[in-house]
């Protein structure tokens, strides 16, 4: 619950992980969050960290824990996110140690966080008037049970 005025991470914290993602990005992040003045309250992720292919997985796992040994943090703050049903992954079998169940939040207290900081500064969205809700956001997420329908 504390958690509820915690801002969005940035642009810097978060590297959305696919087959395609490259070593290097992998890198740079692990490096961000380990290296000194890391400890200004961001918080470093990798998500869907299962898609890497398997020498990404392996020189993340290298990195990390080289890393780890050389650095001086000891409040680092990383978290790399899976899917639990992809047990052939070769991160989730890597960092099995530290696994930990993400806690289920209800739809209505991640809308209702969402809505608090996604608002768009009065005047600065022109697109985010186009919906007729009383508040501006900077992001809108449109679902479709039909995929590829033009949203």
């Amino acid at each position: 619950r504390h958690a509820e005025m915690a801002p969005l991470p940035s642009y810097d914290e978060v590297l959305v992980c696919t087959p395609d993602t490259e070593e290097e990005e992998v890198e740079l992040l692990v490096r961000r969050a380990l290296s000194p003045g890391s400890q200004d309250q961001k918080i470093y992720c990798l998500l869907g960290a299962d898609k890497l292919v398997y020498k990404v997985s392996k020189q993340l796992e290298s990195h990390f824990f080289r890393l780890v040994q050389s650095s001086s943090i000891p409040n680092y703050r990383f978290i790399i996110f899976c899917n639990a049903k992809a047990h052939n992954s070769y991160v989730i079998t890597a960092f099995d140690a530290y696994k930990v169940t993400f806690p289920c939040y209800s739809k209505m207290e991640i809308q209702t966080y969402l809505k608090m900081h996604l608002k768009a500064p009065s005047g600065t969205a022109p697109v985010a008037q186009a919906f007729e809700e009383p508040y501006q956001q900077n992001v809108k997420f449109v679902f479709s049970e039909q995929a590829g329908m033009g949203k």
